[in-house]
């Protein structure tokens, strides 16, 4: 066995006790899935991930990636391109590419949870087998030729890429300069410099389809001035898939990075050595609409990496804190005499533990309460609810930057302050495996936009631009359990008391902005506090989540024969988090409402 160890036992207590998904299988577009037929999924692919898929995990890091800045091709270790081929061959695949192209009906709730342990074992497997997804936003949005490319993509497993950022224009996607200009045949010649591009180039597949926003000749400023362009690596037979001659885009330089290390983060020229041609998707101006569909799957998959890559590194933490021997018992400790006992028994050592826990299990119940929206979402609009689903719409927009953005903060800090800790100095070193995920884990935090620009998005974009819709439905659910009482009902209070406070800090801000109108100063005030506002509305949710698992452990534990001690540690963990976490938010709320703004006026010298 690898590094890896799913904790499939909570996956399946969230998706079929919390969340309750067998009410949504075997009937309309899951008529062909059943709770038996997604567990056996799932613990297919913890075995796999646990073993074929971790197995690699460790090389492919030490190795790196092989770069041949001549030529612009990468190559990438034998150990790591066995793992792959092993989760291709298995045909988990299906699970994202369109059914018409041989793809399996899934809910999201399970395709996120089988992602979970692929991205917790070996993150970059998951991240290379994105090309179905694309091919899958290709089948949706594009032109007949461009259907018959996505079945290609599927067919012959053809890598993907989304190329946005450029070295002059990071994340202000709109001051991209990469352009476009049409060619008689309704082809493009795009031209411009890419950079941070991940899987710009390997060699898992004949050929990469490379998703390029470039602006049109004659085409407006910003975001709005983008198309989207499907650029291949090799030019191809529309029909057969028959490669012809290399098109003009290159991989110039690879990125010497902090971890991830297997995974290909590259620099890249279009049109600089020949033309790059590319097809405008859709053959419709609405680039960076089309784009968001595949930036929402990349929000959503960067937040379930960093998640499970935090419980990968409690599940370290707990196996190395139930067998590392070290001091006496803290109530013999001026015995100099007594034993030594595992570090699992020290009071600080358990606080560590049981806040790697709640938070794991928290943020995992958190990916897959949005993706139960997403289910909800998907059936809404099969039974043409249009009402239902435009709200669950709005919904899961307003979860994705707390996931991605609270997810990811969260994981990194944790795993470095909490899990690697609880090694101490051994954690430092590569004899274990929390170095690693420190580093891979990092980068969770700035893939496809910030913590902070997931901050601004929340609150500008997904409150105030929503009108509070999304926020104000999911308020009311919360408060709805709040006023249940009976069991945890000193936790529900706790909680009812943090999402007032959260619902303050809103208003607050909202106020705060709409004053901007009169005095543009005054937004400054705002932007100091959306992250903050960004992690307390996760700490809320993980609050109600974590609480109804609670709540859910304490009617089943008198008959839990085996599963006692899982329901104890959920109860513990709900606990824990309402009376210890909780309560910040009420000095956060202060912070929010007593923001001066002064820090504007500091003088940069004075930095």
């Amino acid at each position: 066995m690898g590094h890896y160890i799913a904790n499939l036992r909570d996956i399946e207590f969230c998706l079929f006790d919390l969340l309750e998904r067998e009410s949504i299988l075997g009937k309309g577009l899951y008529a062909d899935l059943d709770r038996d037929t997604a567990m056996g999924m799932l613990e297919e692919i913890k075995r796999l991930a646990e073993n074929d898929l971790a197995a690699s995990f460790v090389d492919s890091d030490r190795r790196g990636v092989e770069f041949n800045k001549e030529t612009g091709d990468a190559k990438l270790p034998e150990s790591f391109k066995k793992s792959y081929k092993t989760f291709m061959d298995n045909e988990w695949w299906r699970i994202d590419a369109p059914v018409e192209l041989g793809g399996t009906a899934i809910p999201p709730s399970i395709r996120w949870a089988i992602a979970e342990m692929v991205l917790g074992s070996n993150p970059s497997i998951h991240i290379y087998a994105s090309g179905t997804a694309f091919a899958h936003v290709a089948f949706m949005l594009g032109t007949a030729e461009q259907k018959q490319l996505a079945k290609l993509m599927v067919d012959k497993q053809w890598g993907a890429t989304m190329m946005l950022t450029e070295p002059d224009a990071g994340s202000d996607v709109g001051a991209g300069r990469t352009k476009a200009v049409k060619q008689a045949d309704g082809s493009w010649h795009i031209t411009g410099t890419k950079r941070f591009i991940t899987s710009g180039d390997s060699d898992l597949s004949e050929n990469i389809i490379h998703f390029v926003l470039a602006r049109p000749e004659g085409g407006g400023p910003g975001t709005k001035g983008l198309d989207l362009y499907l650029v291949p690596k090799f030019m191809y037979d529309p029909q057969t898939g028959k490669l012809g001659k290399r098109n003009g885009v290159y991989v110039t330089n690879l990125e010497h990075k902090m971890g991830l290390n297997v995974s290909t983060t590259c620099e890249m020229k279009l049109g600089e050595k020949e033309p790059a041609v590319g097809y405008l998707l859709g053959e419709s101006h609405d680039g960076i609409r089309q784009m968001f569909k595949i930036i929402e799957y990349a929000r959503m998959m960067v937040g379930t990496k960093a998640i499970a890559t935090l419980s990968a590194g409690y599940q370290q933490a707990l196996a190395y804190a139930k067998t590392r021997i070290q001091g006496p018992d803290l109530t013999k400790s001026t015995d100099k005499t007594s034993p030594r006992v595992e570090i699992i028994k020290h009071p600080d050592v358990r606080r560590s533990l049981i806040v790697q826990k709640a938070y794991s299990e928290g943020m995992r119940a958190l990916v897959l309460y949005t993706a139960s929206i997403q289910d909800a979402f998907a059936l809404a609009e099969a039974e043409g609810d249009t009402d239902k689903a435009e709200d669950l719409h709005h919904l899961n927009d307003l979860l994705l930057p707390i996931v991605k953005g609270y997810g990811s903060e969260k994981s990194w800090v944790l795993l470095g302050t909490e899990s690697l800790q609880t090694f101490g100095g051994s954690g430092f070193t590569q004899d274990w495996p929390l170095e690693q995920y420190v580093r891979d884990a990092k980068i969770d935090t700035l893939y496809e936009g910030t913590t902070a620009i997931q901050g601004l998005d929340f609150f500008f974009r997904k409150i105030v631009k929503d009108n509070g819709r999304a926020i104000t439905l999911l308020g009311k659910e919360i408060g709805k359990f709040v006023a249940t009482g009976g069991a945890m009902a000193e936790e529900k209070k706790l909680l009812g008391t943090a999402l007032a406070d959260l619902q303050a800090m809103i208003t607050h801000m909202v106020t705060v902005a709409m004053a901007s109108q009169e005095n543009p100063k005054e937004i400054y005030k705002v932007g100091l506090n959306t992250t903050r506002l960004l992690m307390a509305a996760g700490e809320v949710i993980i609050a109600w989540l974590l609480i109804r698992q609670a709540e859910l452990a304490s009617a089943k534990i008198a008959n839990a024969g085996k599963d006692t001690n899982f329901f104890e540690g959920k109860i513990a963990s709900a606990k824990f988090f309402a009376r210890s976490v909780l309560p910040h938010i009420t000095v956060e709320r202060k912070v929010v409402e007593s923001e001066t703004g002064e820090i504007m006026d500091i003088a940069e010298s004075a930095f």
